[in-house]
C-alpha cells in the first residue's frame, strides 16, 4: 500500500504520517530520513522529529540520495519516507548529483521501497501556492517536485494534504 501526504511547512503532515503508519503497521517500522544534517536549523528539526517518534517502535535509516540502491537490513511491515522535498533537493543540488535523472531516480527509489515493505507512507511538500517569483533553478525544483507529487498521487492507494493540522483526503480517505 502507498500513502502520500503533502502539506506546507509545520502543517502537521509528519505527525499524521506517523499516526497513519502506526495504525496500519504493528511491528517492524522504519523511518527513512532524507534531511542532510547541515547546520543548527537542520539539527534542531532532526532532533524534533526523533523526539516525536520516540517510543513508537521506529528504526531509523538515513538515505540522502540514490534511494533505488538502498540496501535495507530486513523487510519492514511499514516504511515512512520523510521527506520527498529534501530527497529531491539532495538529488538536484548535491555535488556530483545527477540532476537530469532526479525525477526518474526518485520514482525508481519509491518503487524499490515498495518492494521492501507492505505499507509505504511518503511525506512531501506543498510548495506551489505562495505566488512568489523564484530564480530558474528554484522553479525547476518546484516543477520537478510537482511532477513527483502528481506521479505518486496517481500510484497511491491514498493521498491527502495536511492543512493547519487538518488532514484533507484527496483519495482513499478510508485508509487515513
Amino acid at each position: 500500500m502507498l500513502i502520500v501526504l503533502s502539506g506546507g511547512a509545520a502543517s502537521g503532515k509528519s505527525a499524521h504520517a506517523e499516526r497513519i503508519l502506526c495504525s496500519h503497521v504493528r511491528e517492524a517500522r522504519l523511518y527513512l530520513a532524507t534531511m542532510e544534517p547541515y547546520g543548527a536549523d537542520a539539527a534542531a528539526r532532526i532532533a524534533r522529529h526523533r523526539a516525536f517518534r520516540a517510543g513508537k517502535g521506529f528504526e531509523t535509516e538515513e538515505c540522502f540520495r540514490g534511494l533505488a540502491g538502498l540496501a535495507l537490513p530486513k523487510r519492514y511491515d511499514g516504511i515512512l519516507l520523510e521527506d520527498l522535498g529534501n530527497l529531491l533537493a539532495n538529488e538536484l543540488f548535491a555535488p556530483y548529483a545527477a540532476a537530469e535523472r532526479a525525477f526518474d531516480s526518485i520514482l525508481a527509489g519509491i518503487t524499490h521501497l515498495q518492494t521492501c515493505c507492505e505499507t509505504l507512507v511518503v511525506v512531501t511538500n506543498e510548495v506551489f501556492s505562495d505566488g512568489l517569483p523564484y530564480d530558474a533553478e528554484t522553479v525547476g525544483y518546484i516543477r520537478t517536485l510537482a511532477r513527483l507529487n502528481a506521479a505518486l498521487a496517481m500510484r497511491a492507494d491514498a493521498a491527502a494534504e495536511s492543512v493547519c493540522g487538518i488532514l484533507v483526503p484527496a483519495k482513499g480517505g478510508e485508509l487515513l
